[in-house]
């Protein structure tokens, strides 16, 4: 799959309404945030079983990290059917990725 970079106006179309969209809120400045972008590329290589990867800029797309309450960067959300099931604040290795969304599918 692709990992794909949302807007605050395409945000909700991308959700995927079925299965899992993992969404990661992160800003280019954050240390943390550069150093979890090629865990997650690592992941998405992989070949995901259908996981959905979404990025969101909290600096550009401010309106998005609010409705989520996004305070601490790298944040990560599960949405399973388009619902938010659980979240992730900060630095993840890919076997921790695995298992954040392993417990919830």
């Amino acid at each position: 799959m692709t990992i794909y970079n949302v807007t605050d106006a395409t945000f909700k179309n991308e959700l995927q309404s079925e299965g899992l969209t993992v969404v990661n809120f992160w800003a280019p400045w954050c240390g943390p945030c550069r150093m979890f972008a090629p865990i997650l590329e690592a992941y998405d290589a992989e070949g995901n079983n259908g996981v959905k990867i979404l990025k969101v800029n909290v600096d550009e797309q401010a309106e998005t990290a609010a409705i989520f309450g996004i305070m601490g960067i790298p944040a990560t959300i599960i949405f399973k059917d388009g619902e938010a099931v659980d979240k992730e604040v900060g630095y993840m290795s890919v076997e921790q990725l695995k298992q954040f969304i392993a417990r919830n599918q």
